[in-house]
């Protein structure tokens, strides 16, 4: 009897336990159910930002300076009185000559979101990346700024049927890329004698603000087929200085440029008996002729020092350069000549000396062109210039690591049939 009163009590005991454990464990689940649901993640979007203000509470207009307005005519009609503008106008003296403000630029007025549209801002875009802020509201403040310019790589190939710069327009590249692949080339293809069937790729930066081109940035690698081979530039920063180089590691700048001018036409080329369009006799021609419009810039091919700037009779205004111990050049029938020229002066090459004119024995604005070596007249277009510095031995292995990759880049176009311009 004993025994089975022990064996219930302990039976007892159990199930008071176990009861006291459910219900404290019923107890938790339901106060977690009661609690309040924990709140959802909420989006809060990132505020609006333009030229560094916040623009989300403001109400906006965007528009073009028209010919004849100006920075009172556009304010006035936002509701900002003579006497602000006119300290607007004093405090921006050092920052921004209001009287700059150009026609056919963009500008922004940051209004008050209400009936009144009071402007509080008025924003002047100077260039695609430079702005000037007018604060119009209860302080006046006048502070520049710049956008953030956005570097996109971008391809171009084609085939040239006329000339490079159509070419170029073909492929749907700037024209301008066409300038930039000439000055790059200048010492190694005279692109007076590009022919049809003359080839081109080219990787390039193009230059960007808020999804809009506004230019050009570095040539990163070109190919271009020209007299039968590839001719190749690469940029590669050796010394903390870009310059351009071929595959051999070569560089693409020559102590001289392959022509004096950028753009323009051979209309005579050097001869030992030519008929001289005005005397109608036939004697020596030691120059090229360059047919361009009258004050078309006329550059020296080298670095040196000018030697003669004088009107030389049948040759008119001349200017001539001594490039070194070896080559003198001249440049004959100028219009006038460019700032600072005058005997003794240091030159750069690529810099502006002249520019064409008519003057002296000629029938029409043109450059004569002429090469010296040793004193005697050579022919301009068979010069055979030095080249610059190569890519220095240490640096071999890295330039040409880089090169293989820049030259699959350029293979991978493979010339299509169409030409292409297309992102990378």
């Amino acid at each position: 009897m004993k025994f089975i009163t022990r064996k219930r009590l302990i039976e007892a005991s159990v199930l008071i336990v176990v009861a006291i454990a459910l219900t404290f464990t019923l107890d938790y689940y339901m106060s977690a159910l009661r609690k309040a649901p924990e709140p959802e993640n909420v989006y809060e979007p990132e505020p609006r930002m333009e030229y560094g203000i916040v623009v989300d509470s403001f109400y906006i207009v965007k528009d073009v300076i028209s010919p004849g307005e100006n920075l009172s005519a556009i304010l006035n009609k936002y509701g900002v009185g003579p006497l602000a503008i006119e300290q607007l106008a004093k405090k921006s003296a050092g920052v921004f000559d209001v009287r700059h403000i150009r026609s056919g630029n963009k500008y922004t007025v940051l209004c008050t979101n209400d009936s009144v549209r009071r402007a509080e801002y008025f924003i002047y875009e100077q260039s695609p990346t430079r702005y000037v802020v007018f604060e119009t509201g209860d302080s006046l403040h006048i502070h520049t700024g710049e956008k953030e310019v956005q570097v996109k790589l971008r391809s171009a190939s084609g085939t040239i049927s006329s000339s490079l710069w159509n070419a170029m327009t073909d492929a749907g590249a700037s024209p301008n890329l066409s300038v930039s692949l000439s000055e790059i080339y200048a010492w190694s293809i005279d692109f007076y004698a590009i022919q049809p069937g003359d080839n081109f790729t080219v990787f390039y930066e193009e230059l960007q603000v808020e999804g809009e081109h506004i230019g050009l940035g570095n040539i990163i690698s070109a190919r271009f087929f020209h007299g039968g081979k590839d001719n190749f530039a690469f940029r590669f920063v050796q010394d903390g200085t870009a310059d351009y180089f071929d595959d051999k590691g070569q560089s693409l700048r020559k102590a001289f440029l392959k022509a004096p001018l950028k753009f323009s036409r051979i209309s005579s080329r050097f001869s030992n008996s030519r008929l001289h369009p005005v005397l109608r006799i036939r004697r020596p021609h030691h120059g090229v002729d360059y047919a361009a419009p009258k004050g078309t810039p006329v550059h020296s091919v080298g670095s040196g020092t000018v030697t003669d700037v004088r009107y030389a009779g049948g040759a008119g205004r001349m200017v001539k350069i001594k490039h070194n111990a070896t080559y003198t050049t001249a440049y004959l029938h100028l219009s006038g000549y460019g700032p600072g020229i005058k005997p003794g002066v240091r030159v750069q090459q690529g810099q502006v000396i002249g520019y064409v004119g008519s003057s002296g024995l000629s029938t029409g604005p043109h450059l004569d062109f002429r090469f010296y070596k040793n004193g005697t007249p050579v022919d301009p277009l068979k010069v055979e210039s030095p080249p610059a510095l190569p890519v220095k031995k240490e640096l071999m292995d890295s330039f040409n690591l880089y090169r293989l990759s820049l030259t699959r880049q350029l293979d991978s176009l493979n010339m299509p049939v169409r030409q292409t311009v297309m992102p990378l």
